[in-house]
């Protein structure tokens, strides 16, 4: 498998030296270097990647702000010199966060939870197996079928997801959450939250900014996503608006 990769960083040493981790790196392939956030959302316009290498602190426009402007989403790396970043990298799902100066073994642990990731997500197709639509999903070291019918809830663990079943225990697998969701029938599913995909048709109320299923386990719905879900509720709802 070869990953496509995008480095990002005003530093002319530093990018130069994230590229050359990438050639030397056998399962990666450099797709594109860019000097700062704004190039770097040109190249992607223009080219597909898998993974990300990107600085944070870069003027005009840093990494973060750079990330969270992205709709879709490569796997993200973070780099950078100043480890008060770590915990805003995560926040916005990046895979992981490089302190510089970088190794090429600390840069090697982080290319390969990349991939590990990746192979999953290529091993997780939809199916249509005697009309019933079903996702393959590798669980450790099985790859187990589930009914899509059967899934009520889907939560994002950083790399991992947790998936909420009718009648079973969660089941957790190392798969990205866009990648999922690119996967589930849209009528039936629906992000309400960075974190949060449902089962529209298993949903048994919405109050509070709270979507509650059966056995009152609740799913907020957050702002980014509280439009689009409102209005699918609007379209209908009896009897009034979604004030809820």
């Amino acid at each position: 498998m070869k990953i496509r990769c995008l480095a990002v960083d005003d530093e002319p040493l530093a990018l130069e030296q994230i590229a050359a981790y990438i050639k030397r790196t056998p399962f990666l392939e450099l797709n594109a270097t860019c000097r700062s956030g704004y190039e770097a959302i040109e190249a992607l316009s223009s080219q597909k990647a898998d993974l990300m290498f990107a600085d944070i602190n870069m003027p005009d426009l840093n990494g973060l702000d750079f990330v969270k402007s992205l709709r879709i989403k490569p796997l993200v790396i973070f780099t950078t010199a100043f480890s008060e970043y770590a915990i805003e990298g995560f926040r916005v799902e990046a895979l992981d966060y490089l302190l510089k100066p970088i190794s090429y073994s600390d840069f090697l642990k982080s290319a390969n939870r990349a991939l590990a990731i990746l192979e999953a997500e290529s091993k997780a197709p939809v199916q249509d197996t005697e009309g019933e639509e079903s996702l393959f999903v590798k669980i450790d070291y099985r790859i187990v079928r589930i009914a899509v019918r059967d899934i009520i809830f889907i939560e994002g663990m950083r790399e991992y997801v947790r998936i909420h079943l009718a009648n079973r225990k969660p089941v957790m697998s190392l798969i990205r959450m866009h990648s999922l969701e690119t996967q589930l029938p849209a009528s039936k599913f629906m992000r309400v939250h960075r974190s949060y995909i449902v089962n529209l048709e298993k949903i048994s109320a919405y109050e509070h900014s709270r979507i509650v299923f059966d056995g009152n386990v609740y799913v907020p719905v957050s702002e980014q996503y509280k439009e689009h879900f409102t209005a699918y509720l609007s379209s209908r709802i009896l009897g009034g608006g979604t004030s809820a």
